[in-house]
């Protein structure tokens, strides 16, 4: 599975007096199994970017090509697109409609046509991945849940549909600590599951930086950074230019070294500083 983007370009209202420019030759490569972060501020692009790879957006020019498939050329089967493509928008919770969480869990595995076997199979697979319990919850009204909860069942219900791409628009926007957490260990353990290419929209820094094998920034409907978390969240300053910052444990790590300390370049993660800071403790003693 891969994925490949060349010169995408979208307009708005093309050819009308509000028209304006989303997208502008945004060209990248997704190979099997990475995981890529998408981050930039307010308007840059970044969710009509990920309607593109869902088919939800025809290009005004360009292409997008997954698994070798260019999916908006002519003839192409968009619903077998999406099929493969599982895009789970901000709040999916409100999207949620059926009597018991099993029920709506299972409508998209039933739609895909699947017998009654392979649904419940995949339902009760779906419902552990995201790391809740499917006979204390299945007969429950998805409406009785905490937010945290509901935010789980309505990703649950695209883990079910097996996509070979699993695209997440700010997912934890709107949740407390907590449900934010367990949220984001939810869709690592997915993404490790499932070995499927995993797109996540976030503006939390900390979050693409523990996840991400890769990131793209947009400004301006154009992708003007693409690389390793340690590649782009070095570049401090060009980041500050687009109204963006950099993770808190980078952070940290620079205004240490800022003081003095021969704190190693490349910290990303609490977890990382953590270490760092006990070695450099320990080696003082």
């Amino acid at each position: 599975m891969s994925i490949q983007v060349r010169e995408l370009n979208y307009i708005y209202s093309k050819g009308l007096p509000d028209q304006s420019v989303a997208l502008k030759d945004v060209s990248f490569e997704i190979g099997d199994g990475e995981f890529v972060g998408i981050i930039g501020h307010t308007g840059s692009g970044k969710s009509t970017l990920l309607q593109h790879l869902d088919g939800l957006l025809k290009p005004t020019s360009g292409t997008v090509v997954i698994n070798g498939t260019e999916i908006t050329a002519p003839g192409v089967n968009i619903m077998e697109v999406r099929r493969r493509t599982g895009l789970v928008f901000q709040y999916p919770e409100y999207q949620l409609f059926e009597e018991t969480v099993e029920k709506d869990v299972a409508f998209g595995p039933a739609n895909l046509g699947l017998d009654e076997e392979e649904t419940a199979e995949r339902v009760r697979e779906a419902i552990g991945l995201v790391r809740m319990d499917y006979d204390e919850v299945r007969k429950k009204s998805p409406f009785d849940l905490s937010g945290g909860e509901k935010r789980r069942i309505a990703i649950a219900g695209v883990i079910a549909m097996k996509p070979d791409v699993l695209i997440l628009d700010e997912p934890t926007a709107g949740l407390d600590p907590k449900a934010h957490k367990d949220i984001l260990e939810m869709i690592e353990k997915v993404h490790d599951h499932e070995n499927n290419i995993t797109i996540l929209v976030s503006h939390k820094m900390d979050d693409i930086a523990r996840l991400a094998d890769k990131v793209l920034v947009m400004e301006d409907g154009c992708l003007v950074m693409n690389g390793t978390p340690e590649e782009i969240f070095s570049q401090r300053d060009k980041l500050d230019s687009m109204g963006l910052n950099i993770p808190e444990a980078a952070l940290l790590a620079a205004e240490l070294r800022e003081r003095g300390l021969p704190v190693r370049e490349g910290i990303m993660t609490i977890e990382q500083a953590e270490e760092e800071i006990a070695s450099l403790i320990g080696e003082r003693r």
